[in-house]
């Protein structure tokens, strides 16, 4: 599952995410969503969240 609508996130889930710094390689980073920081319904490059480590990324899938 991809990571653009905002409903299919919830806090305390485990996803992968890519930070603005890892862009351009597309290195994904997992952890778990501590705040959803994307106010909007869905977002093409996928919602933006905060981790419980701090790290701030896109959703790019949700692993569980």
């Amino acid at each position: 599952m991809n990571g653009t609508k905002r409903i299919d996130i919830q806090i305390g889930a485990t996803v992968n995410v890519v930070r603005k710094a890892d862009q351009r390689t597309g290195k994904l980073t997992k952890g778990v969503i501590a705040k959803i920081l994307t106010n909007s319904a869905s977002h093409p490059h996928g919602i933006k969240v905060m981790l419980t480590d701090g790290t701030v990324g896109r959703v790019k899938e949700i692993v569980g």
